[in-house]
């Protein structure tokens, strides 16, 4: 039986992202869409699936030295390195407007010990207005010699179990492509008690400048993202999709509507654009109105219909 009181050619754009209901499956990426207030002037935020705002530690981090970020060949390479004013300050500046907008947000968190984690997920669960918390594990874990969390499976476990043991919120963990088996982390994220996998994180790159003779970025190192990584996202969500039974929020370099339904098709249920935003800041509606056009022409109802539907 049709429903009369929905048009013909009506799209149900709505996805569950491992508890949290998103009213159409884009995203933005954290880190490059600050908190959403600062795009007000493009587009409403609330029109998003969600908004994941930048990373937050528990003190204020004034971030890594200059050169910090760099354009490269289909992409770009940032070692911002996690500037933020504290959660304190999101809680009490932030979240207030974010709520009055009716944005949906997802809280990224970082820290550099597990106890860092489950101290921001206790504090941020009982904030009005937060959805879910995506966890930043591409963090150095200071306890264990400034080993990336994310490349230990043991560690992630650790972390995510921490949170989850913290909050009733659904907790996200992203995951870092810097690994050999992101299978093996993925599982070790679902063992802890993830409710959905965010992926993926940059990968590790750099930059040297031939006339100073030394490397770009004062941090040497930083992340790679944008298009360059798109074929190495949509591999590594293909992967985990056939073998995790958690929902995927996808991204790594798209650009376009077609980007983002590549990567539903590999195994994602919701997707997150960043790098693209910096080249276009009304992306993220663009790739709304695509999303829906495509069912459209192709006679699909709901958006989740194509979800892995390239296995």
């Amino acid at each position: 039986m049709t429903d009369k009181s929905q048009p013909a050619n009506h799209v149900d754009m709505t996805v569950n992202l491992g508890g949290l209901q998103l009213k159409n499956p884009v995203c933005t990426a954290s880190g490059t869409f600050g908190y959403g207030l600062e795009y007000e002037e493009y587009f409403d935020p609330a029109v998003l699936g969600a908004v994941i705002v930048k990373g937050t530690t528990l003190e204020p981090r004034p971030g890594n030295p200059p050169t910090r970020i760099i354009e490269t060949p289909a992409g770009m390479l940032n070692a911002i390195g996690l500037e933020n004013p504290g959660v304190d300050v999101f809680i009490e500046q932030y979240m207030p407007e974010l709520r009055k907008r009716g944005v949906t947000v997802v809280a990224n968190i970082a820290g550099n010990t597990v106890d860092e984690y489950a101290e921001l997920a206790r504090r941020l669960d009982a904030v009005e207005g937060i959805g879910a918390l995506e966890l930043n594990i591409s963090c150095p874990n200071v306890a264990k010699g400034g080993l990336q969390f994310g490349t230990d499976p043991d560690m992630v476990y650790q972390v995510v179990y921490e949170v989850r043991q913290n909050t009733k919120l659904p907790v996200i963990p992203k995951l870092s492509p810097n690994v050999t088996d992101i299978v093996v982390i993925a599982q070790a994220a679902q063992s802890g008690g993830a409710d959905a996998l965010s992926m993926i994180n940059t990968l590790m790159g750099m930059a040297v400048d031939i006339e100073r003779r030394k490397p770009v970025l004062a941090n040497v190192f930083g992340g790679l993202s944008g298009p360059a990584i798109k074929p190495v996202a949509l591999r590594m969500i293909y992967q985990v999709y056939q073998q995790v039974k958690l929902p995927i929020l996808g991204g790594g370099g798209i650009v376009s509507a077609r980007d983002a339904l590549e990567f539903m098709m590999a195994g994602a249920s919701a997707v997150s654009i960043g790098t693209g935003i910096f080249v276009d800041p009304y992306l993220p509606c663009q790739v709304i109105e695509g999303l829906q056009e495509y069912a459209r022409q192709h006679g699909i109802t709901r958006i989740t219909d194509l979800v892995g539907i390239a296995h």
